[in-house]
């Protein structure tokens, strides 16, 4: 069964993406749909059976892949309960998303390489969530890599999508620089990058990370830029080198430029990467290799404040933001900030249930979002949408639904609220009881964070469905709601928003913890945050509530009641709502501090270095010489018999000249 529910996104893929013209549009549809449905009701069963299940974690074998000295990597499916939960999450937004862009992308005619490339997506991502060994892991992370880069510039024509993909690509680069250091870290302190041999040797570290606790110090074991680190330095240096590939992938501040641009590529790429796939990836790794980073306390707490910071930073562009999409680009990013809070803080349940629970409301909202820009003639700037309530209700319904969930609308201290309720609240209580000394600056942001997702949520919803329409007449005529076929992938996921936070609480992070996760998870035992989090005051439960009304409240000001306000407030403000709309100018810093320099640089090696000296001495100039010399030569050759005469005399005049003086020969 777990073969087939890894190999069947690749065999999609290789059918579509071999036979895709000849099969034809439809056929490549229902091929790629229909493998991805499989998976996904397979994926399903699998979680229920080893989550809900005796089962602890075992190993599928599939085939040899390296095998050099010490160093050992078997292609092979590592299952326990993370690895199901992943493959429910990714399986199950995958296959709507499928669905989805049967009707989004009707009248595409590159319809069976769009599709090749989603399945190609979806089995990078399972490579990596079911990886026995970190050269697996690197596998399947460089693979979500690549398809996001031919997802993004899939509209390659489009000079800004081409733009967009070679920009994730780089970023992600850097990120996967760090990634790959840490992995060769990691073999270097444990001898092994399978999983199973490293977890077992880090039991090992404990007493030396007590020992440098207490100032004992070690032996040098790593040489790092020139450093000689102990034990306990030398695995903090590897799990930032880890963290900094997550970095990358899950879009933490700096390294998060890349995931506002990727709107550029099809919508249903957007709510897969954001959703289900390529950000999740470094929160699922920080997750499955959490027997390490416990043992750091120094990377978990930057963790915490590259998360944090990231959660409140991305909230505040979103206050602004006025394209649909990168409206809900950023919320992602700040989520996953929240993911990366709950992660540092050893709170490792909560941040896979958020991450769980945000793939059904965000792909929702980013489907949604598709819908509405299928409705109104690809416009994606909401002030030029408004009033489209009554001309698309079920598309509106969903959105709503959606929003309920990203802001988190529940009662605090009961069971009655939508996902994000459950699961966000969950890492802000836990932020609360946290023992990490970043974690009271983490609670803080993460409410005012709460605040402004509120906030920009609801901005969202007001501005696209309510008050008067702004869009042209021609356009507003043409509105109309979305086919069945993109509708239905909304009620299934709008069913997730609402529920899949209850449903699910109490094995994620209730009384059936233990049972659920069994072994899957690590977490030191003084760490107790999660008894804690049950025991918070009722005024902490109560803080992110009241957030989400005051960003409701002033959004309902602000956009409905009063139109004017954000308007007037721009103009007296304008050097914050520059700042803000401008991302804070990480784009222009990073312009200033790297692309600028990089290019002068390069135009510098281009034009003196391999024009002027490589080319200039080597090739070009030896060609220059030989033509020059010839050139002289030709001119000896003039056609006329008296020159020829000329120089035979002087030729003869040489020659006795020689025999004269030069004696005998």
């Amino acid at each position: 069964m777990y073969q087939a529910i890894v190999a069947l996104p690749l065999l999609g893929f290789l059918v579509v993406g071999l036979f895709g013209t000849p099969l034809g549009a439809k056929a490549s549809e229902y091929i790629t749909c229909g493998f991805m449905v499989i998976a996904a009701l397979l994926s399903w069963v699998a979680f229920f059976s080893v989550g809900f299940g005796d089962a602890e974690t075992f190993t599928v074998p599939v085939m040899r892949f390296i095998e050099s000295g010490s160093l050992q990597a078997d292609w092979a499916l590592r299952v326990d309960t993370l690895t199901v939960v992943m493959l429910v999450v990714v399986n199950t937004v995958s296959a709507l998303v499928h669905i989805y862009s049967v009707g989004y992308m009707h009248h595409d005619p590159d319809r069976p390489r769009f599709f090749a490339y989603l399945s190609l997506f979806t089995f990078a991502m399972l490579m990596l969530v079911t990886a026995d060994n970190l050269v697996q892991m690197f596998f399947g992370w460089e693979g979500v890599g690549l398809a996001s880069y031919l997802l993004i510039g899939f509209w390659y024509k489009k000079p800004s999508a081409n733009a967009a993909a070679i920009k994730a690509f780089v970023v992600n680069r850097i990120g996967d620089f760090g990634f790959l250091l840490g992995i060769f870290g990691v073999f270097v302190l444990f001898g092994s990058v399978q999983l199973d041999t490293i977890f077992a040797n880090a039991a090992a570290y404990l007493p030396a990370a007590e020992a440098a606790a207490a100032g004992q110090g070690g032996e040098a074991v790593l040489n790092f830029l020139g450093y000689s680190l102990d034990r306990q330095a030398a695995l903090t240096v590897v799990c930032l080198l880890l963290f900094m590939g997550a970095m990358g992938k899950s879009a933490q501040v700096p390294l998060h430029t890349w995931l506002p641009d990727a709107m550029e590529g099809p919508t249903p790429v957007s709510a897969l990467i954001h959703a289900a796939t390529m950000v999740t990836a470094g929160v699922f790794m920080l997750a499955r290799l959490s027997p390490l980073f416990e043992l750091s306390h120094s990377a978990l707490t930057v963790v915490i404040f590259v998360g944090a910071f990231t959660a409140f930073f991305a909230a505040t562009v979103g206050l602004v933001q006025n394209d649909i999409k990168r409206v809900i680009a950023y919320s992602t990013c700040s989520q996953l900030g929240y993911m990366f809070v709950a992660l540092g803080l050893g709170f490792y349940s909560a941040a896979i249930f958020h991450l769980f629970t945000h793939a059904f409301f965000k792909a929702l909202l980013f489907l949604g979002s598709g819908s509405v820009i299928h409705a109104v003639s690809d416009e994606q700037d909401m002030r030029r949408m408004g009033g489209l309530r009554t001309l698309i209700p079920y598309t509106y319904w969903m959105m709503i639904i959606g929003t309920l969930a990203l802001t988190g609308v529940g009662i605090p201290g009961t069971i009655i609220g939508t996902a994000g309720f459950f699961s966000k609240d969950a890492i802000i209580e836990g932020a609360f009881v946290g023992h990490n000394a970043m974690a009271g600056f983490a609670f803080i942001l993460l409410v005012l964070a709460a605040c402004f997702t509120s906030f920009y949520s609801w901005r969202l919803i007001f501005m696209t469905f309510h008050g008067t329409p702004r869009a042209g007449h021609d356009v507003m005529h043409h509105v109309h709601e979305s086919p069945m076929v993109m509708l239905v992938p909304l009620f299934i996921l709008a069913a997730g928003a609402l529920f899949a936070g209850v449903v699910f609480f109490e094995p994620f992070i209730g009384e059936a913890y233990a049972s659920f996760w069994k072994t899957a998870l690590f977490t030191l035992p003084d760490n107790h945050i999660l008894h804690d989090i049950h025991e918070v005051p009722f005024g902490v439960k109560l803080a992110p509530f009241l957030a989400m009304l005051i960003g409701l409240g002033v959004s309902y000001q602000f956009y409905i009641r009063s139109p004017e306000t954000p308007r007037n407030l721009a103009r007296y403000h304008g050097s914050l709502y520059r700042f803000l709309l401008n991302k804070w100018y990480f784009d222009e810093l990073f312009d200033w501090l790297f692309v600028r320099p990089a290019k002068r640089l390069g135009t510098f090696l281009w034009k003196s270095g391999d024009g002027r000296l490589i080319d200039g001495l080597g090739p070009d100039g030896i060609s220059a010489r030989v033509i020059d010399v010839t050139n002289r030569v030709v001119r000896l050759q003039t056609g006329y018999l008296y020159h020829y005469a000329f120089v035979m005399l002087i030729g003869v005049a040489a020659l006795v000249t020689w025999m004269m003086f030069g004696g005998p020969l």
